[in-house]
C-alpha cells in the first residue's frame, strides 16, 4: 500500500485477520508462506551484515592502528598506513550506509509484522519513536536531509531499532530451522524413496508429517517474532501519550480554523447581506410616502436579499453539520453525497446502528473530501463506496477507476483526512498505484448505538464518552 496505514506517531499498527485460514488451505499455503518469510530472513541477514560488519571491522582495525599511533607512529609500517586509510574510508562510508541500512531493517521488520498479521492473525505492536521535526516516517529523502548526528541519534536512541537488529540476528539463526525444517523433511523423504532407501509408505508418512507440521512451524516463527519485536508496556504508554498529545493539539487547531472559517463566511456572506438589507429597508421607509414605486422596488430587493442570506445560512449550517446526517444517520448521508457527486457513485453495505455523533461527522466529511478528490484529481468515470461496521470498527472504502498516484504527502486533502480521523484513533490506508485503481479505506474504532434520529446519535455519543 502507498501512504500510511496509521497516523505518523501512532504507537500501534492494527493487524488484520484477513487471509487467515485453517484446515487444508493453511496446510497448502504454509510452505509458500514459509518461503516468503525465509526470503525476508535472508534479506535481514544481509542487512545485519551491513550494519554489524563495518562496526566489527572498524573495531578490529582500530585495535591495530591505536597501538601504532601510541607506540612507534603510524608512518613506521606500510600495513599501519593501509589500516588507517581503510578505517577512515570505512567511517566515511558509514555516514551513508548505516542510516539507510537501519531504516531498511525497520521496513523489513514492519513487513514481517504485516505478513504475520495477515497470515497468522497475530498483531505485533509497533512502538517506533517519531522522526525529527520536518520529516515523515519512511520518507528516506527527508531523513537524508538531516545531519548525520541527528539521524543517528534518532535511530540509535530508539529502543525499537535495537529490537529490529536483535530480530534480524534471531531470525538468521532460528528462521531457516523453523521455516525450512518441514520442507527439507518432505524433500528428503521423497529423495530417499526415489533412491530406494526408504519405502514409499514411510516416505508418504514423512511427507504428510512435514506438511502437517508446516503450519505449526510457521506459528512458532510468529510467536518468536512476537517475543522479540513486541515493545515493552512502558514504551507503548510513552508513545501513546505523545500520540494523544499531538492529536489533541491538531484537533484544537482544526477546531480553531473551522471557527475562523465560519466567522469569515458569516462576515463576508450572510452578515453583509443583512446589513445591506437593513439599509435598503431604511431607504424604502424614507420613500414610502413620496415615491411608492421606488419603495416597492426596494422592498422587493430586500426580500431577494433576505432569501439569499437565508440560503447562505443554510449552506453554512449544512457545512457544520448536515441535516441529513443529523436526521437520517451516516449511511443515508453518504448516499446523499453519492447522489450529489458529478460522476457515477454507488454505495454498498450499511449500518445496523449509529456511531457516536463526533465519529459520524468525521466520517461524513472524510467521505465528502474523498469524493471531491475523485472529481477533481482522479480523472475517474465511476466510484464505489462500501460502508460497514465489523470487529468494533467503522470501515468505509472508496474505490475509483481513475489514474491513481494518490499520496497523502502530496496534498489533495488526504493529510487533512488523516488528521481528522486521528482524533478518534482512526487510520487511513491508501492503495493507489499509477494507472489505478485507487482504493482508500478509513477505519475508526467505535461502537454502534441504537438506530434512529438525532437523539439516538447523541445518546450513543454520551454513552461512549
Amino acid at each position: 500500500m502507498n501512504g500510511p496505514v496509521v497516523p505518523a506517531t501512532s504507537a500501534l499498527v492494527p493487524g488484520t485477520r484477513r487471509g487467515v485460514r485453517g484446515g487444508l488451505p493453511a496446510v497448502v499455503l504454509a510452505p509458500v508462506r514459509a518461503l516468503a518469510l525465509l526470503g525476508l530472513t535472508l534479506a535481514g541477514a544481509v542487512l545485519l551484515a551491513v550494519v554489524v560488519g563495518p562496526a566489527a571491522l572498524g573495531l578490529l582495525l582500530l585495535g591495530r592502528v591505536v597501538p601504532d599511533l601510541l607506540g612507534h607512529g603510524i608512518s613506521t609500517r606500510a600495513d599501519g598506513q593501509r589500516d588507517l586509510l581503510i578505517l577512515l574510508l570505512g567511517m566515511g562510508a558509514c555516514g551513508f550506509v548505516l542510516p539507510a541500512a537501519l531504516l531498511a531493517a525497520r521496513r523489513l521488520t514492519t513487513t514481517t509484522r504485516r505478513l504475520l498479521a495477515r497470515w497468522r492473525g497475530l498483531t505485533i505492536p509497533l512502538a517506533y519513536q517519531p522522526p525529527p521535526a520536518g520529516t515523515r516516517p519512511g520518507r528516506l529523502p527527508g531523513i537524508v536531509r538531516l545531519g548525520y548526528r541527528q539521524r543517528m541519534t534518532w535511530l540509535l536512541g530508539d529502543r525499537a531499532t535495537w529490537q529490529d537488529l536483535l530480530w534480524l540476528a534471531v531470525s538468521t539463526v532460528a528462521g531457516p530451522v523453523l521455516l525450512l525444517g518441514p520442507l527439507v523433511l518432505a524433500v528428503g523423504a521423497v529423495c530417499a524413496s526415489v533412491a530406494n532407501n526408504l519405502s514409499p509408505l514411510a516416505a508418504g508418512a514423512l511427507v504428510a508429517l512435514a506438511l502437517g507440521g508446516a503450519p505449526w512451524a510457521l506459528r512458532a516463527y510468529a510467536n518468536l517474532a512476537r517475543l522479540v519485536l513486541s515493545p515493552s508496556g512502558q514504551a507503548e504508554l510513552e508513545l501513546r501519550v505523545a500520540y494523544l498529545a499531538q492529536t489533541r493539539q491538531e484537533s484544537i487547531d482544526t477546531g480553531a480554523a473551522e471557527l475562523r472559517r465560519i466567522e469569515r463566511d458569516l462576515h463576508d456572506g450572510a452578515q453583509a447581506r443583512l446589513v445591506a438589507m437593513g439599509l435598503t429597508l431604511d431607504a424604502a421607509g424614507r420613500l414610502i410616502d413620496t415615491d411608492q414605486a421606488a419603495a416597492r422596488a426596494l422592498l422587493i430587493e430586500a426580500r431577494d436579499a433576505s432569501a439569499r442570506a437565508l440560503a447562505e445560512l443554510r449552506d453554512l449550517v449544512r457545512g457544520v453539520h448536515p441535516p441529513v446526517l443529523a436526521d437520517r444517520g451516516l449511511a443515508d448521508a453518504v448516499r446523499a453525497l453519492a447522489l450529489d457527486a458529478p460522476g457515477r457513485v454507488t454505495v454498498t453495505g450499511g449500518l445496523d446502528g449509529r456511531p457516536p455523533a463526533p465519529v459520524e461527522s468525521a466520517a461524513y466529511f472524510a467521505v465528502s473530501e474523498l469524493l471531491a478528490n475523485v472529481a477533481k484529481h482522479a480523472g475517474a468515470g465511476s466510484a464505489d463506496i462500501d460502508l460497514r461496521h465489523a470487529d468494533g470498527a467503522l470501515r468505509i472504502s472508496v474505490r475509483d477507476d481513475g489514474t491513481g498516484g494518490a499520496d497523502p504527502a502530496r496534498g489533495t486533502g488526504l493529510a487533512g483526512v488523516e488528521r481528522r480521523l486521528a482524533a478518534f484513533d482512526g487510520v487511513l490506508a491508501v492503495s493507489s498505484p499509477v494507472g489505478g485503481p485507487t482504493v482508500i479505506t478509513l477505519e475508526v474504532p467505535c461502537l454502534l448505538g441504537a438506530p434512529g434520529g438525532r437523539e439516538a446519535a447523541l445518546g450513543a455519543s454520551c454513552a461512549l464518552s
